[in-house]
């Protein structure tokens, strides 16, 4: 029976293991968002996240130097350490945790590894707003279990899918992005979708949001047999 088996080693040494997690910690503090499997984006997560709450408990000078110190010993990288006291730290000041968003990208072509993207959502550059900028000005709040379940069928929005040309995977990386209701798809412009999509790195390239808003606004409304009609006239999304 196999035993002690919570942790993921990542199939290596402990050695080898945190030397990983050292490199993607340090490159995803430095470039905010970086691509890798699935099982090594979990892994960064529990890694990376008590360290950046590290940057919180300065109460004192002796904290601040300790904390360093502490930070430095997981990273090894002074570069990376300077970048997550001096500008990620007064990002993530008002959040209470969860610092970092993983969204699944598919298969990987040649070893068929789930590839992902985990960056830190307070430095979403595309939709940013509410969640760095506006959110560091706001103090923290204290968060309770009740009513878990009615936000979350809430934060769940429309079922993108029924627009013509968005799959699930364009779906979920819309929603991550902020556009989780047809309301959302039709107020942003085929350019704000193009970039989401380009943005996650995943393999949207034959992807052509044009009418993706028209569409969401016909469902929005509720008009679903002027939508239908729509789509019948064109084909993966795109005019015929």
């Amino acid at each position: 029976m196999r035993h002690g088996n919570k942790k993921n080693n990542l199939s290596r040494t402990a050695s080898h293991r945190k030397a990983l997690l050292m490199n993607l910690g340090c490159q995803l503090i430095t470039y905010k968002r970086i691509t890798t499997t699935l099982a090594k984006a979990k892994a960064l997560r529990t890694y990376i996240e008590p360290l950046i709450t590290k940057t919180k408990h300065t109460e004192s000078k002796e904290q601040i130097m300790h904390n360093h110190r502490l930070v430095f010993s997981h990273l090894n990288d002074k570069s990376a350490v300077k970048e997550l006291f001096t500008v990620v730290a007064p990002k993530v000041a008002s959040r209470p945790g969860g610092y970092t968003r993983i969204i699944k990208l598919g298969a990987r072509v040649g070893d068929n590894a789930e590839l992902a993207m985990i960056e830190l959502v307070d430095f979403n550059e595309i939709y940013g707003k509410g969640i760095g900028e506006t959110a560091a000005a706001e103090p923290a709040k204290k968060t309770r279990r009740a009513g878990g379940a009615k936000k979350k069928a809430a934060a769940k929005g429309d079922n993108l899918k029924l627009i013509e040309g968005i799959g699930p995977k364009a779906a979920e990386v819309l929603a991550a992005a902020g556009l989780a209701t047809f309301a959302d798809i039709a107020a942003a412009t085929p350019e704000q979708i193009k970039s989401i999509l380009d943005a996650s790195e995943g393999n949207f390239n034959a992807a052509d949001p044009t009418t993706w808003p028209q569409q969401a606004q016909l469902a929005a409304d509720g008009k679903m047999d002027e939508l239908k009609a729509l789509q019948d006239e064109l084909k993966g999304g795109k005019e015929a």
